[in-house]
């Protein structure tokens, strides 16, 4: 019994590599120490209560951003070590499947599990806000979106320590994901942390789509709306209609692993290059569902701070909205490579080209709005203004990839990499950064340190160019992707060596930056100066009237929207004296608490694991769970709560009266 102990132990857990030991210890430190705190500090409740079991879209954007921080960190992380192995040649600091493992889960953590939080994040905090909301759509779905999001990146993580990671390739193309080339439960792990949050995801864009569409305050007309908010309702539609791709492929990448399906496997009459089109149909539009919304972070924070109108307001929409269909045209240029044909080849180029033009359009916009504006440069301008020389880098790259023959002399070379990431970094990860700094504000009622800021904002920017520059030259050069060691040969004859140096540097300078918005952070809540205004950056949306955070109700009487840029224009006619009548008090509605969501979530969890490791009685259950809480909930009769006037009213006097 002893020795069936072990060997199921020495199989469940991974084992032979310090770095992962060093994971293990890590980890069981950090879950020492939460634990720890919350018993210590008797927060237990007050966790139970106030966070897993809230619907308050506010808090739930909050464990949407700190989770995408936390992610943003492993991710991270996992680029420093390929970075480290590809410094120089004959590195053996990461083994082959070590590497092929990092390779893999860096991609998927920081497009699903880190960009993609991070946006729902700010979704949920500022486009209520934005459009005079109370709350989203659908309180108890926003909340169940949330949870699944977590527990199915919590599957994907937990791979590295229990039954080996994921290893061929963050979009797991067959025959590489396929049963005969990864036999392990790496794969299951991909295909199920995936699945479970990205019907999360899918869930959390029909909630917004439904919110924006039909929860604006009065006078709030579609063309009236912030930008913001335009480029969350282009998001959301692009992943109501790619997200079920995904789902449905993976789906089929399962069935293919665990019933013997042969959708993509050649030798049973399957096609990979099925999987490759389904996969770029969700993927390309993918890059534009994260990308969008930072587009509308800069959008409000160089109006806010040129303090000017948004210059082109039509040409804005119309641009994002048609970056969100021509999308959905594009994805074959990933595979110019594989044979498609000239014609193919030639509709796709053509289509590639066509979506630089409206995202030009915005590049002007953007520099028109700030021409002749009263710029000042706190920390969120900063970030928004290093968007746009590497935002255009990036698509002057993109464009050059366009072209069906060059494609085949960069698509799988390094050269592919360095534009993949200025576009991701320098388009969602700055913007998101940019969004963060401008909103923070808003979520927690004080300001970051500027000082500091600034300091993680040119560790970041001068560590991107030192990092990714070279990559362009070294793809030239012919170091291709998916190596994890090069020869001291190709190092010295071909120059690849010098160059990877230098793009390390690069990457452990943006490390540095992180450490340093991480110092920020915490200097901020300890030092930290009270707004008390609610408007400290002397805003122009609807969210900046509000008190400093938001009270659970957001607004005490719905506005009335007459003009673009509401809360500017309400403004100056307070200094004119006319302010727009308020309407009187009366009780408000607000939605009750539910564990169903947490509940229901670690049900999908359990099932996910058993599918993991074929284990039918860990999966039934879980599914059984998964029914028997949507049974529960469909009976539920929720009928929510009433704020009282006299509780709105002191609410009101303590938020706006404090210092």
């Amino acid at each position: 019994m002893w020795e069936n102990i072990k060997t199921f132990a020495s199989e469940f857990f991974v084992t032979g590599d310090p770095l992962i030991y060093g994971a293990d210890v890590s980890i069981a430190l950090t879950l020492v120490a939460i634990v720890f705190a919350l018993t210590y500090f008797k927060k237990w409740q007050w966790l139970w209560k106030e966070w897993i079991t809230t619907v308050d879209h506010k808090k739930i954007g909050i464990m949407y951003i700190l989770c995408s921080i936390l992610m943003l960190f492993r991710g991270g992380v996992d680029a420093l070590l390929m970075r480290t192995q590809l410094a120089m040649p004959d590195m053996q600091f990461l083994n082959a499947e070590h590497y092929n493992a990092i390779f893999t889960t860096h991609g998927v953590i920081m497009i699903l599990f880190m960009a993609m939080p991070f946006m729902f994040g700010l979704f949920n905090i500022m486009v209520p806000l934005q459009i005079g909301a109370r709350d989203v759509a659908f309180p108890f779905l926003n909340s169940l979106s949330f949870w699944l999001f977590f527990w199915g990146a919590m599957l994907f993580n937990m791979s590295f320590v229990i039954g080996g990671s994921p290893d061929a390739g963050w979009l797991a193309y067959p025959p590489l994901s396929g049963i005969d080339h990864s036999p392990g439960v790496g794969q299951n792990f991909y295909i199920w942390g995936i699945q479970i949050s990205g019907i999360g995801s899918l869930m959390t864009g029909i909630n917004f789509v439904v919110t924006i569409l039909k929860m604006r305050t009065p006078g709030m007309k579609l063309m009236r709306m912030p930008m913001f908010t335009w480029s969350a309702l282009s998001s959301c539609l692009t992943i109501m209609l790619a997200f079920p791709i995904l789902t449905v492929t993976l789906a089929m990448l399962f069935i293919d692993r665990f019933a013997g399906g042969h959708f993509f496997t050649l030798d049973g009459g399957g096609n990979p290059m099925m999987y490759i089109n389904l996969i770029w149909m969700w993927g390309h539009p993918e890059v534009y569902i994260v990308v969008l919304p930072a587009f509308g972070v800069f959008s409000e924070i160089f109006a806010t701070f040129s303090k000017k109108k948004l210059f082109g307001y039509t040409s804005m929409v119309l641009a994002m909205m048609s970056i969100a269909i021509f999308s959905f045209f594009t994805w074959a240029h990933h595979f110019f490579t594989m044979g498609s044909g000239a014609n193919v080849n030639a509709f796709f180029a053509v289509t590639t080209m066509l979506i630089a033009i409206p995202t030009g359009v915005k590049i002007f916009n953007w520099l028109f709005t700030m021409y002749k504006g009263k710029i000042t440069f706190e920390t969120p301008m900063l970030w928004a203004i290093s968007f746009i020389p590497c935002f255009v880098i990036g698509g002057m790259t993109g464009v050059m990839l366009s072209v069906a023959p060059a494609d085949f002399q960069f698509h799988n070379s390094y050269f592919l990499i360095a534009h993949f990431h200025q576009v991701l970094i320098g388009g969602v990860v700055f913007g998101f950064f940019a969004g963060l700094y401008y909103w923070w504000p808003k979520m927690f009622g004080f300001r970051l340190n500027e000082r500091i800021g600034k300091w993680a904002f040119w560790f970041w920017n001068i560590g991107f160019y030192v990092c990714f520059m070279p990559q362009y030259g070294l793809g030239l050069m012919g170091m291709t992707r998916r190596v994890n060691e090069y020869d001291w040969s190709q190092g010295w004859d071909m120059g690849w060596m010098p160059l990877n140096i230098v793009s390390t540097v690069g990457a452990f300078l943006m490390g540095i930056g992180f450490i340093f918005q991480v110092w920020q952070i915490a200097y901020s809540i300890k030092n930290h100066k009270r707004d008390v205004n609610g408007d400290p950056w002397n805003g122009r949306t609807l969210e900046w009237s509000l008190p400093s955070p938001a009270p659970v109700y957001n607004f005490a009487t719905l506005p009335k929207i007459q003009e673009v840029d509401s809360w500017w224009e309400e403004k100056e006619r307070i200094k004119a004296g006319k302010p727009t009548p308020q309407a009187p008090l009366e009780p408000i509605h607000m939605p009750d608490n539910s564990a169903i969501p947490f509940i229901q979530s670690l049900f999908w969890f359990i099932a996910g694991f058993g599918f993991v490791f074929n284990w039918m009685f860990f999966a039934i259950p879980g599914l059984i769970g998964v029914a028997v809480t949507m049974i529960v909930r469909s009976f539920q009769k929720d009928e929510g709560y009433y704020i009282p006037v006299d509780e709105i009213k002191k609410t009101e006097a303590s938020t706006r009266g404090a210092g």
